[in-house]
């Protein structure tokens, strides 16, 4: 009897990581989480390390910024911009968790004209009070509010209150015919824009959940300036690479310092450097060359201190 010959092993083929820094406008795909979508476009661009600005749900599509190597540094840079959407809104049917993926509550009649629903947007114009939806990543005693409604307990949550820049109608009346709706919504940071549809809902009389949500902008970012995973694939590295914004790609909204060459030297080496600026603001510095050196804060007596600064600069 002839013994079965055993079939060499496979070694998994390493990919070799480099060094990388930068940050890349990711338009991310539906369904797409974004830590998976973090993790597929590190391995495209076999970068060392990367992160993302804050989490999109994988229900919702558009953009999702994501920093390599250095640009990780300021990578919470956007968690307090000011963000925009599209959101598609289902009249006459609640869910537990205010979007499509959640259980049916309710369903009512729709009796809403193109006017009733313009009427309703502008009341949510300005600043309003939300209650944060039970589906949701905040935490009590340290556990996340989605596991106690997972587990069938309702707890109360205090309303926080948030701003609606601009809440305008995007479609015509054919689709609010059919019980739906798109609208484009410019808001403050921490806006559930599902609980912003329901709320909507409410006030028609008849319900609503968000049925589809796409991020169009954060700050000053928007998402034609983004690429989909699917399109970044079909490039050569070079290619890819030249899709990359600079380490201070997210820092558009701080005021530029151009220091000296002996100033900018001092500031590399941890030293305070004088400076002339409002106390507690916030700069991007720059070398003589401009050459991004990192974030420094302005502090008491005119001197300006360094909060994050790039390797190499």
């Amino acid at each position: 009897m002839n013994a079965r010959v055993k079939a060499p092993r496979r070694e998994a083929v390493k990919i070799p990581r480099r060094r990388l820094d930068g940050v890349l406008l990711l338009d991310k795909s539906l369904g797409l989480s974004s830590n998976h979508a973090l993790q597929a476009a590190r391995r495209l661009y076999r970068a060392e390390k990367a992160g993302h600005t804050g989490t999109l749900d994988p229900l919702a599509t558009g953009l999702l910024p994501l920093c390599f190597g250095e640009a990780t540094k300021f990578s919470g840079e956007l968690l307090n911009a000011d963000k925009r959407y599209m959101a598609t809104v289902q009249l006459g049917v609640t869910t537990d968790t205010e979007d499509a993926e959640g259980k049916v509550l309710q369903r009512r009649a729709v009796e809403v004209s193109r006017a009733d629903v313009e009427d309703a947007l502008a009341a949510f114009v300005g600043d309003i009070e939300q209650v944060p939806p039970m589906y949701s990543a905040l935490k009590r005693d340290g556990k996340p509010l989605y596991e106690y409604a997972r587990a069938g307990i309702e707890l109360e949550r205090a309303a926080r209150r948030v701003s609606i820049y601009q809440l305008c109608l995007l479609d015509s009346g054919e689709l609010i015919d059919a019980g739906r709706f798109v609208f484009e919504v410019h808001c403050s940071k921490g806006t559930y824009v599902r609980t912003l549809a329901a709320d909507i809902g409410e006030r028609l009389g008849c319900g609503a959940h968000l049925a589809g949500l796409r991020r169009t902008g954060i700050g000053s970012l928007d998402v034609v300036q983004a690429y989909s995973l699917t399109a970044i694939e079909g490039l050569t590295e070079d290619a890819r690479d030249a899709l990359l914004l600079p380490p201070d790609g997210l820092l558009s909204g701080l005021h530029e310092a151009l220091l000296d060459a002996a100033d900018a030297a001092r500031l590399r080496h941890g030293q305070a450097v004088r400076w002339s600026g409002e106390e507690g603001s916030r700069l991007r510095v720059y070398d003589p060359e401009h050459r991004f050196i990192g974030v420094c804060r302005q502090v008491a007596d005119g001197w300006l201190q360094a909060q994050r600064l790039v390797a190499g600069a």
